[in-house]
């Protein structure tokens, strides 16, 4: 009966195990494969999945007092590891190409550090869309034009003369 009592501990405490070798020994290897290889496909594959595991160790170490009630969480992160990890699915890199990459290399994101600075006379903040406009109507189209492209210029001659690109 040992032998039984072992699978049932084994089957019973699967997460438990195949975790920690499913999140961590076998990526650790397959980085190391990475990272000796030309290849730097599997390189966005490996540091996107250490970067999404990051990510999830937070989420898990922030919410734990929430997540120790879900009672298929240990689960639902194994599955999401394997899909993560697992070279057929490519889980890692599909994260990176449709979440991660459009967000940092699309320059139409939304500044959040930008922060309003002028209110105009009615009292709402002044942007920079609205103080351009502003701008164009006191000035004219040539002025605003003119002004952007010195800005340009002066912007390119200052990185210039410090040494950096």
């Amino acid at each position: 009966m040992g032998a039984g009592s072992f699978l049932k501990v084994v089957l019973k405490n699967f997460d438990v195990l195949a975790g920690p070798v499913l999140s961590l020994a076998y990526p650790l290897y397959a980085s190391v494969r990475a990272i000796e290889s030309k290849s730097p496909v599997d390189d966005q594959q490996w540091l996107t999945y250490w970067v999404l595991y990051s990510l999830i160790t937070l989420i898990e170490l922030t919410f734990a007092k929430v997540l120790e009630w879900i009672p298929i969480w240990p689960y639902a992160k194994l599955i999401l590891t394997c899909w993560l990890v697992i070279p057929y699915f490519s889980g890692a890199a599909f994260v990176y190409e449709h979440y991660v990459r459009p967000f940092f290399v699309n320059p139409q994101n939304i500044n959040i550090w930008y922060v309003p600075s002028k209110k105009d006379s009615m009292g709402k903040p002044e942007d920079i869309l609205t103080a351009a406009e502003k701008y164009i109507e006191e000035h004219g189209t040539e002025a605003f034009e003119n002004m952007i492209s010195k800005a340009g210029k002066s912007r390119k001659s200052g990185r210039h003369a410090n040494g950096s690109y």
